[in-house]
């Protein structure tokens, strides 16, 4: 199945480097195939933050028959039958492995009784015995801290650096580094890679988030990736970014019929193919039942749709479409399909890799976002929604997918200072005003791009049978 961000080939002149492979596609995405061989890489992050379970899926996945041992060693940190208690509680691991292929050992005894120095013995010992694939050290920072100088540590990482490279092996430094050590720590300086691993307090959970900051003679996707951590390991959701090829809309002339009586002599005969659209309005004003209608056309003509809520569960969307005289099952096996997030738990990124999965693996051609409001309160970075909501909307145009983000608006507000509204092909707003004691509810089109759409307010009632626009 293919993803947002799809792998580039390289290059005939460049010859690839080879490659480790972490275990997890989508990390080995943003590594541009993974972690190089024969390499040295720091993995780096507050206790907790998923790093060790990140070096143990990393083992498992290149634990080969091959002749070629790997071996993990702790410190000061944990001893080695613990690290392998909690290691059993992940789907990946494989008992046949331990102690044949993948083998667990402690030298934190030697380290605390001979200081750092004894590290390169041990290492040539083990190296030139085993002649080992992949060497994780846990915790790295432990003999950093037990080190009396910066020219002694230097002086054993210069060693050691020369006998990894000399055996070919790859090996993995784990340690609970912060950021200001990467400049100060002479580890660094030897290192050919530094993944960053943290987690962000978010009111009453936890945002993960991983982060390359240098793979040597390698690109990769830069930025921050959020993750989470699962039975099977790390869960990662690489970050969004536009796609390489831009949207054609040259090629997108169709007409995308509403299925709203009235809205589309509105719209000057409907929405072109793959634009986006936002629906914007206060509570009440029908932004949910337009939506649902919208889908619910593309359902009737063939066209598979897909309903993305955080508010209303799927028993509320079922009675939605029930009061529209529609019937629910049908809808999902006429091609309709919902993805509820609670707003509890929303993650911008685990959303947007479900609902790319959905609509590639699915073939989606009309999609629903109900609500913005839901993302914004999510996040407390409003700059990276945006950017999100951006390279998701040309996403969805280059594939052709017409879709409908709806936004809950207060008053006169028009959610300008989210400049979320630069992101929208066509605006639509829907309002309640009052006369009296009488309500009304109005359209407007407030922004087609390319269509020479009605500026007229438009009186709106909401039936049995859904919206109609007068």
């Amino acid at each position: 199945m293919g993803h947002l961000n799809e792998p580039v080939e390289p290059s005939p002149e460049r010859p690839a480097l080879p490659r480790l492979t972490t275990g997890n596609w989508e990390l080995d995405l943003i590594l541009d195939g993974g972690f190089p061989a024969n390499s040295i890489n720091i993995l780096m992050g507050e206790p907790g933050s998923g790093k060790t379970i990140l070096a143990e899926r990393l083992m498992f996945a290149n634990a080969e028959d091959d002749g070629r041992p790997i071996l993990f060693f702790t410190t000061l940190s944990e001893p080695a039958d613990k690290v392998v208690r909690y290691l059993q509680q992940f789907s990946f691991f494989d008992e046949s492995k331990l102690g044949t292929v993948i083998h667990y050992s402690s030298i934190g005894h030697e380290l605390s009784e001979q200081g750092v120095g004894v590290l390169v013995a041990l290492l040539t010992e083990a190296i030139t015995t085993h002649r080992p694939k992949i060497i994780v050290i846990d915790s790295f920072k432990a003999i950093h801290d037990l080190s009396t100088s910066i020219p002694e540590m230097r002086k054993m990482l210069y060693e050691v650096a020369g006998l990894l490279t000399a055996y070919e092996t790859t090996a993995f430094f784990v340690g609970e580094y912060s950021a200001d050590q990467v400049s100060t720590y002479p580890e660094f300086a030897v290192a050919d890679s530094m993944v960053e691993l943290a987690r962000d307090k978010l009111g009453t959970r936890d945002e993960r988030f991983l982060r390359v900051l240098k793979l040597r003679g390698s690109s990769y996707l830069e930025g921050l990736h959020a993750f989470r951590i699962t039975g099977g390991g790390l869960e990662v959701f690489p970050r969004l970014v536009s796609p390489t090829t831009p949207p054609v809309y040259d090629f997108l002339r169709e007409r995308v019929t509403t299925g709203v009586s009235g809205l589309d002599d509105v719209l000057d005969g409907g929405l072109y193919r793959g634009r986006s659209t936002f629906l914007l309005g206060q509570t009440g004003a029908g932004k949910t039942t337009l939506a649902m209608q919208f889908v619910m056309q593309g359902v009737r003509l063939g066209e598979p749709s897909m309903y993305v809520s955080f508010e209303e569960n799927p028993t509320q969307l079922d009675a939605q479409l029930n009061s529209l005289g529609l019937d629910a099952r049908q809808a999902r096996d006429g091609g309709l399909h919902f993805l509820y997030v609670s707003p509890v738990e929303l993650q911008i990124d685990s959303i947007v890799s479900s609902i790319y999965r959905t609509v590639k693996g699915k073939g989606i051609k009309r999609i629903v976002v109900d609500a913005v409001g839901d993302l914004l309160m999510s996040t407390t970075d409003t700059k990276r929604l945006h950017s999100y909501l951006y390279a998701l909307a040309q996403h969805f145009a280059v594939m052709g997918v017409s879709s409908v983000f709806t936004y809950e608006t207060f008053g006169q507000e028009l959610f300008s200072e989210t400049r979320t509204s630069a992101l929208a092909d066509n605006i639509i707003l829907l309002s309640i005003t009052l006369e009296g004691r009488r309500a009304h509810r109005t359209l407007r089109v407030i922004k087609a791009r390319g269509i020479a759409h009605d500026l007229n307010a438009h009186e709106l009632s909401i039936t049995s049978a859904g919206i109609e626009v007068v």
